[in-house]
């Protein structure tokens, strides 16, 4: 059970510092977007909100990937299984049950869904 504590604690400190840098850089583009005037300010807001949601989708996959490479370096799904997919399916919480751990890795999972209830709580807790 410790080395499912230690892969997952791994995984997410490598995405966590993934998310941490796309979140500094989205902030600094947003400060430098603010500091312009604009002729047409509600125009510049949709542009750095669509901007912003597609680079945090972007490093939302790279942050699956993270976890796919994860899955494959230990073994955590049975050998048939596409590692990208069950990665998805885990970092939404879906958890479709087609797919489960190999029982001595089992806790991955949950992991993974874990670390995304996180970061959504941790961006968007504070407007709700």
């Amino acid at each position: 059970m410790l080395r499912q504590f230690l892969m997952g604690g791994l995984t997410s400190v490598c995405n966590i510092v993934i998310h941490a840098l796309v979140m500094t850089a989205v902030v600094r583009a947003s400060q430098a977007t603010a500091v312009k005037a604009a002729s047409r300010p509600n125009l510049l807001l949709i542009a750095v909100m669509v901007a912003t949601v597609s680079v945090l989708m972007a490093a939302h996959a790279c942050e699956v990937i993270v976890w796919s490479l994860a899955y494959g370096l230990v073994d955590a799904a049975p050998s048939d299984t596409k590692l990208l997919y069950f990665a998805f399916v885990n970092y939404t919480t879906l958890g479709y049950g087609d797919v489960v751990p190999v029982e001595r890795w089992q806790l991955l999972g949950p992991m993974t869904g874990n670390e995304r209830c996180a970061d959504v709580r941790l961006v968007y807790g504070r407007h709700f």
